[in-house]
């Protein structure tokens, strides 16, 4: 198979853009929320933790803190309690009452809408920001990296690095700075239905034509797996902000 130049790889992104976007055109963030700081604090408290769990978690904790005022002044051990059905529960509590109070502090109550001033705050990385800053606001922050991400796009040929960093800044190069934000969502998606972690369904992947590793045993593709919804799928971000 001959090399791919930068040329056709960049078409070929193009047109995985395309495909994305065509098979999951319902996708979105699939974390509750009524404000960008709800977004933001509902982000922070995804690390290692499903999305069906924040949203779960969130309910009571935006009804009864809903802004940062409020948050920053709540008990600690009552938030501790509020959110303890998810993981790292005591450094998440700590974290989204001080970026809270930081918040009233120093942004007169609004999330920032930089990288640089959004990556001040406790608990907050680039992934969180660059999440909070697309969805929210519709900036162009950069590309927001998960472990599907790292994954999919590895597959797919568009990335060779492991570090989120590394990976964003290849996908920066080739994809259209409009897709950015919907690229990452549908990706998600793509991972929870469809390319899952040790058992892809590459015979009913809506990118097997535009994918160097479909079908390959390499990446753990095995023909059973293309008949059955993965129970992943309840976590499509249509779905997870509807249970």
């Amino acid at each position: 198979m001959p090399r791919e130049t930068k040329a056709d790889k960049a078409r070929r992104a193009l047109r995985i853009v395309a495909a994305l976007e065509s098979a999951y055109p319902e996708s979105t963030c699939a974390l509750d929320h009524a404000s960008p700081f709800q977004l933001l604090v509902a982000t922070a408290l995804s690390a290692q933790t499903t999305d069906i769990a924040v949203n779960k978690a969130t309910r009571t904790l935006f009804k009864r803190w809903p802004t940062p005022v409020a948050l920053a002044a709540a008990p600690l051990r009552e938030v501790e309690r509020t959110i303890d059905s998810i993981g790292l529960w005591r450094a998440k509590a700590k974290n989204i009452r001080a970026l809270s109070g930081l918040l009233v502090e120093e942004f007169a109550g609004e999330v920032p809408r930089t990288i640089e001033e959004l990556t001040t705050l406790p608990g907050v990385g680039r992934k969180t920001a660059t999440a909070v800053l697309g969805t929210a606001f519709g900036i162009r922050a950069g590309v927001t990296v998960d472990t599907h991400m790292v994954r999919i796009n590895a597959f797919l040929g568009l990335s060779k690095g492991t570090n989120p960093e590394t990976i964003a800044a290849a996908l920066e190069q080739l994809l259209p700075p409009e897709s950015w934000t919907a690229y990452t969502h549908r990706v998600i998606d793509h991972g929870r239905l469809v390319c899952v972690a040790r058992r892809p369904r590459c015979g009913v992947c809506p990118l097997a034509t535009l994918c160097p590793s479909a079908r390959s045993a390499k990446v753990g593709y095995k023909e059973e797996n293309d008949a059955k919804e993965p129970a992943s799928a309840k976590g499509l971000s249509w779905r997870a902000r509807s249970l």
